[in-house]
């Protein structure tokens, strides 16, 4: 054993010299004094008040009248009985509150290309600071997968839709029950049968397939099949006169989320889904210099595929917009692989852009300084990015699901270290997923928790842990972050960008 010299006794006698041993011991039985201190003596409230007036303080930056409001509740004096004062309920009427996705205020914003339906948070002050409330009668959600099929109606009370659209099997209220026939407009005969029309002409369930994007998903009934061919969908819609096709979605454990393709791309890195699919989603592809099929090919993977079903393909007296549409792919030297009465099947080229090219629509290549991931509260752009990994992220070079799960892509190896970073936090993950479930008794894994939420996911590993479970997980990488989304989307997980600080 090693020894380590200390001055000697000031008793005049030979000193004891102090073993390794002693002063691992002592340095053990120090930190459990500081712990009984910080947990069971007011130092510890101190210090835990402390870092939670520092949190709302860097949470609320942007708007310094909501974070005074924040600071006065965690300071304010206790409550009757010694308790802290709560943050109280909305009122009832606030059950559908969304703060960036307001009706009332989006509806005096301009109409141009759907601005009005974009995301818009309110000025400093207004946001509300309440809890919403659930809906009367709210009781806990069913448990996956039944409730693919169906919901309680008083967790979800909103029958528009049914009234609506249940001619097309949608939805439908039996009792007690919302019930999903599995339904949409273009396929009224469910979605598993859709998706055997599209297994013709598109390799879904052999692996190469993972990750796919639904636009204008209504209660994302084609995502929510997707999950049992191993197709992870993220399915958007946004908050229009179906106020709650959202909210229906996610009471199913489908993933989705409120969004709307309008001013400003959509919060997601480039090449990130092998699968783009629109059904009757009504977005005008080739309006604007062809704005929003370019945001779609930023978004889609190499050697990806591109569905669009209902107009304008084959439609009645949109004669020009399907020949546009036809034209524009094209120019982009996608290849058409079939149109099946009022759906259409692309293939995206899997090496770098056929561009530039003599084309009717001016389509050209974006600057050197063009980042393609950069997407949060970012502007459409009319050029067309630089795939520079195109060969070694595309549909067929990167690995095959599930290997992709574990396997660091050409993404990753951009970073320093990036393959043992990436390897450590995959291990990392997998030791504090095990302590969450044996030590914390998280139900994770079980039937109770379906929808999960990873607000600073980096690589993905708590989500990558979690595979085998009934569960989903949104991958949030906070926009000041480094963009790591894109290594999360090569993994065949999802996500998106957020600013939980600003915005």
């Amino acid at each position: 054993m090693g020894h380590v010299n200390l001055p000697p006794s000031r008793r005049g006698g030979p000193g004891r010299q102090w073993t390794l041993l002693d002063l691992v011991s002592a340095s053990f039985f120090a930190a459990v004094l500081v712990f009984f201190v910080l947990v069971f003596t007011s130092l510890g409230d101190s210090l835990a008040a402390s870092g939670r007036r520092a949190l709302a303080r860097s949470s609320s930056s942007s708007d310094p009248r909501q974070r005074d409001r924040l600071i006065a509740l965690l300071d304010g004096p206790p409550a009757p009985g010694g308790h802290r004062a709560v943050i109280d309920a909305c009122p009832a009427e606030e059950v559908d509150y969304m703060p960036c996705e307001d009706p009332r205020r989006n509806s005096q914003l301009s109409r141009h290309m759907n601005l009005y339906r974009e995301r818009h948070c309110p000025p400093p002050g207004e946001s509300l600071l309440c809890l919403i409330p659930p809906p009367q009668g709210y009781r806990y959600p069913v448990p996956w997968p039944e409730s693919l099929h169906k919901i309680w109606h008083d967790n979800m009370p909103y029958d528009k839709i049914a009234e609506r659209k249940g001619h097309q099997g949608w939805m439908k209220e039996e009792g007690q029950y919302f019930i999903f026939p599995g339904g949409g407009t273009m396929f009224p005969d469910g979605a598993a049968q859709y998706i055997t029309k599209l297994r013709q002409f598109i390799p879904i369930n052999s692996g190469l397939l993972r990750t796919a994007l639904d636009m204008g998903c209504g209660v994302a009934s084609f995502g929510g099949f997707l999950l049992k061919e191993n197709i992870m969908t993220l399915s958007f819609a946004p908050r229009d006169s179906h106020k709650s096709q959202i909210q229906f979605a996610l009471e199913r454990g489908i993933p989705a989320f409120v969004a709307m393709l309008g001013t400003r791309r959509l919060p997601f890195p480039a090449y990130s889904f092998d699968l783009v699919h629109c059904s009757r989603c009504l977005i005008p592809f080739t309006a604007y210099n062809g704005t929003y099929l370019i945001e779609v090919d930023r978004l889609l993977r190499p050697g990806g595929f591109l569905v669009i079903s209902g107009p304008p393909v084959q439609w009645t007296n949109q004669d020009k917009e399907w020949s546009d549409l036809q034209a524009m792919a094209h120019a982009l030297c996608y290849e058409l692989i079939t149109v099946d009465g009022n759906t259409a099947i692309w293939k995206k080229p899997s090496e770098a852009s056929c561009l530039p090219n003599q084309n009717e629509f001016g389509l050209d290549l974006c600057g050197d300084t063009d980042d393609p991931s950069e997407a949060w509260y970012f502007k459409l752009k009319k050029c067309v990015s630089k795939p520079s990994l195109a060969g070694d992220i595309a549909v067929g070079s990167i690995p095959m699901w599930p290997d992709r799960l574990s396997k660091p892509t050409a993404r990753v190896s951009l970073m320093k270290n990036g393959v043992d970073v990436f390897e450590a936090d995959t291990r990392r993950w997998v030791r504090r997923v095990a302590y969450y479930k044996k030590s914390l008794g998280l139900e994770l894994g079980k039937p109770r928790i379906r929808n999960v939420m990873d607000m600073n996911a980096i690589f993905g590993g708590f989500a990558a842990a979690l595979n085998s479970d009934p569960v989903w997980v949104m991958n949030v990488i906070p926009a000041r972050k480094p963009l790591t989304l894109g290594i999360i989307y090569d993994r065949g997980l999802i996500g998106l960008y957020h600013d939980w600080l600003a915005r």
